[in-house]
């Protein structure tokens, strides 16, 4: 199953299981270990939760009481600005064992992952088509977590200025130790565990939050559902630990501080700033059962927009398995030049546009106005198919991250990684010129599956 998560909170240690793919997305390939885990469900609404544990935890009628029951600790997480509107307003209220405030100084994290970086004036613009083939995993015998597996493959913006983001890929096979978390600067902290190794993709955003994106004419239901979006309950550790490292991102470094008991205590939390989780499986796609292929806007699971109306910071979209029945079309994504941005990942399966070449652990970048599309095989495929329904992606799930903002790809992503394809432009060189000038419509119509006009009765 496939799922979408934003960064947990300190309210639950997220373990992964063998192979799995972080995006935006991970792939879990044993569920079972989740099975008896608990959700609360829906998107942005307010909601709350306390550990069975400690019944009656969360105060009642004010969220800053004299004295909090159980002796914990009241503490707000705000995700927004107290004063914007209600409806984007993003806050919780933690209930916890102790302050997340009670640790040692921070200091620079000087054995950090070395490829991890915000900044992206330091190469040349590369406006052509890229490919990677699949990253690599970690190598036998050693020993590399979460942390110290992530590369920054492209990005844009400025932390400082809080606009913009950036693409990591990660690759790990071992768990954060016992004594390691780590925090994003907007506050939500979580540890990873595996049992494997494991590689997939990060999308970082520096602006605002995802949001579900407008239906529009679809109506008040389709595409990614609220309902179908799971927060982890409450649930928490008492735990002393002599050295606990707790990682923080900030301004594109990593800063490391010490404390002596586990962040993970929250007891009990009510609010609408929270982790959540979304299986893909679930989005109820929306296709064209007429003729044409419909934009990729279709398949939006999460937007985060920009200052300008309509145009995202970011949107995460993918491409599910789905039905298709378009008629006197070619079914496969058109040629395109868009003033957006497009970065492509795989996670299983294969692309229907480029079936070879294209491979799970992989992606592609189009930057804006360069031009991309089906490769030459897919292109005569298509072309000349005889059109009936079919499965389009089965066993397949391909995504992308769209931006309208001009991405450059790190050192890493261009030379570094050595997984840059040299020869990805050589799949369009094969293209034939199928220009007639003498061309003529045929006698019965352009295709025998177009409808005929029938005569209007009067």
């Amino acid at each position: 199953q496939y799922y979408s998560i934003q960064s947990p909170g300190a309210l639950r240690t997220i373990k992964v299981s063998k192979k799995s793919r972080l995006v935006g997305v991970w792939l879990f390939d044993n569920m079972s270990a989740f099975n008896d885990l608990k959700y609360l469900t829906g998107f942005g609404g307010e909601a709350a939760s306390e550990d069975p544990r400690c019944p009656g935890s969360l105060p009642e009628g004010q969220n800053s009481p004299q004295k909090c029951p159980y002796g914990l600790y009241a503490e707000q997480l705000s995700g927004t600005a107290f004063t914007v509107s209600r409806d984007q307003n993003r806050r919780s209220w933690l209930y916890r064992i102790r302050p997340a405030v009670l640790h040692e100084p921070m200091k620079k994290l000087t054995n950090g992952p070395r490829y991890l970086t915000n900044k992206f004036d330091d190469t040349d613009p590369e406006p052509g088509q890229l490919r990677w083939n699949p990253f690599d995993l970690p190598k036998d015998g050693s020993k590399v977590d979460f942390v110290d597996g992530i590369f920054t493959l492209c990005g844009a913006g400025d932390t400082k200025a809080r606009h913009g983001l950036s693409v990591h890929i990660y690759s790990c096979n071992a768990s954060m130790t016992d004594n390691t978390s780590t925090g994003y600067p907007q506050g939500m902290r979580f540890s990873i565990d595996v049992l494997g190794s494991c590689r997939g993709y990060i999308l970082e955003v520096y602006d605002a939050h995802f949001k579900l994106p407008d239906l529009g004419p679809i109506g008040a239901n389709g595409l990614a559902n609220p309902r179908d979006f799971k927060t982890p309950v409450a649930w928490y550790e008492d735990r002393d630990v002599a050295r606990f490292k707790v990682v923080t991102k900030y301004q594109g470094s990593l800063f490391v501080a010490e404390q002596k008991h586990s962040p993970f205590d929250v007891v009990a939390w009510h609010g609408n700033y929270t982790p959540y989780k979304y299986d893909l499986t679930k989005f109820m796609v929306i296709n064209s059962v007429s003729y044409d292929h419909a934009d990729p806007s279709i398949f939006t699971v999460l937007t985060c927009q920009s200052a300008r109306p309509g145009i995202a910071i970011a949107d995460f979209v993918i491409f599910p398995p789905r039905w298709g029945v378009a008629g006197h079309t070619f079914r496969p994504p058109y040629y395109h030049r868009n003033c957006m941005s497009e970065f492509m990942g795989l996670i299983t399966g294969s692309y229907e546009a480029k079936p070879e070449g294209f491979l799970p652990g992989g992606g592609s970048l189009h930057s804006m106005m360069t031009p991309h599309g089906p490769d030459n095989n897919c292109f005569e495929s298509a072309s000349n198919a005889k059109l009936a329904p079919e499965r389009v992606a089965e066993g397949t799930m391909a995504f992308m991250f769209e931006t309208c903002l001009s991405m450059a790809v790190t050192s890493w992503g261009l030379k570094d990684s050595k997984k840059l394809d040299p020869d990805y432009y050589k799949c369009w060189q094969s293209l034939k010129k199928h220009f007639d000038p003498n061309w003529k419509p045929p006698v019965n119509g352009p295709s025998d599956d177009k409808p005929k006009k029938r005569a209007r009765r009067t």
